[in-house]
């Protein structure tokens, strides 16, 4: 399960890259990613793929 610091990429949306996870209400994942900024994805939609579990 996605939990916020979790850093991620977007599988059918590469160019935005890696993002970290900001929130997680139900579904709705609110993702701060390095090329397109804060974007809300729906997990019911969407699987985005862990790249690590923070940004340290």
């Amino acid at each position: 399960m996605l939990e916020p610091g979790m850093i991620v990429r977007h599988p059918g949306a590469p160019e935005w890259g890696e993002g970290q996870v900001q929130s997680r209400i139900g579904n709705r994942i609110t993702v701060n990613f390095a090329e397109t900024g804060k974007q809300v994805i729906d997990g019911r939609k969407v699987s985005l793929q862990i790249v690590r579990l923070d940004d340290r």
